[in-house]
């Protein structure tokens, strides 16, 4: 069953953007804050302000002006975790305000991949090109597919491409990939554009020949 987007998840989100944290330190901070009477997060302070029979009420202030003043069921903050928040950021109205203050906050850094998210943005030079491997897949027929080694200033990942989007790039081209996944294959995390995802050549080069040899696998 696909998960009800939380117009309080969406506004936490939104105060988070706004004040250049995390939503998952905001909602840390609220534990904290429901605990201890007070706390912070980044520039924001948190204050408790009391409970009703359901929901606790939080004050967020920033300095001495308000932030934002609202109610919190007790079953959020108990079943708070990463990917709920990435949903909330991945809404369009979160994406826009990220966009208008920060263009490139929309990419992600290889480093915070985790296995499971969605529609991620990544700015990354090709590194390793293996020669494209003959899979056997779920449907019966064969295709080739390739990982490639991407990677940036925080790391690298594996680029899961299938047929023709295997000639679209060359060691040293400099990509752009949106609207992707990362999955888990045999123990390793991988980007894959799925349906919607797209990848950009931003520098492209000559032709470079791939550098392991053909291998026949099955898909899984």
């Amino acid at each position: 069953m696909r998960q009800k987007k939380s117009p309080l998840g969406e506004h936490l989100a939104l105060v988070s953007v706004k004040y250049n944290v995390y939503p998952a330190e905001v909602v840390q901070a609220l534990i904290n804050a429901k605990r201890d009477g007070k706390s912070t997060c980044g520039e924001l302070s948190v204050d408790y302000r009391g409970k009703t029979k359901d929901d606790i009420i939080f004050l967020i202030k920033k300095d001495d002006s308000v932030v934002a003043q609202f109610r919190v069921d007790e079953a959020f903050l108990s079943q708070n975790n990463d990917a709920s928040f990435e949903t909330y950021m991945s809404t369009d109205k979160i994406r826009k305000k990220i966009a208008k203050q920060n263009p490139d906050a929309l990419f992600n850094s290889i480093s915070e991949l985790r296995s499971g998210m969605k529609h991620i943005n990544l700015k990354a030079k090709v590194q390793e090109i293996p020669k494209p491997a003959q899979v056997h897949t779920q449907f019966g027929n064969t295709a080739m597919v390739v990982n490639a080694i991407v990677g940036d200033e925080t790391g690298t990942i594996k680029l899961c491409l299938w047929e023709g989007q295997i000639s679209t790039i060359n060691i040293d081209n400099d990509i752009e990939i949106r609207n992707a996944q990362v999955c888990l294959f045999r123990g390793e995390k991988q980007v894959r554009l799925g349906k919607n995802g797209t990848l950009t050549v931003i520098n492209p080069t000559e032709t470079t020949t791939p550098t392991t040899s053909n291998s026949t696998i099955t898909a899984e």
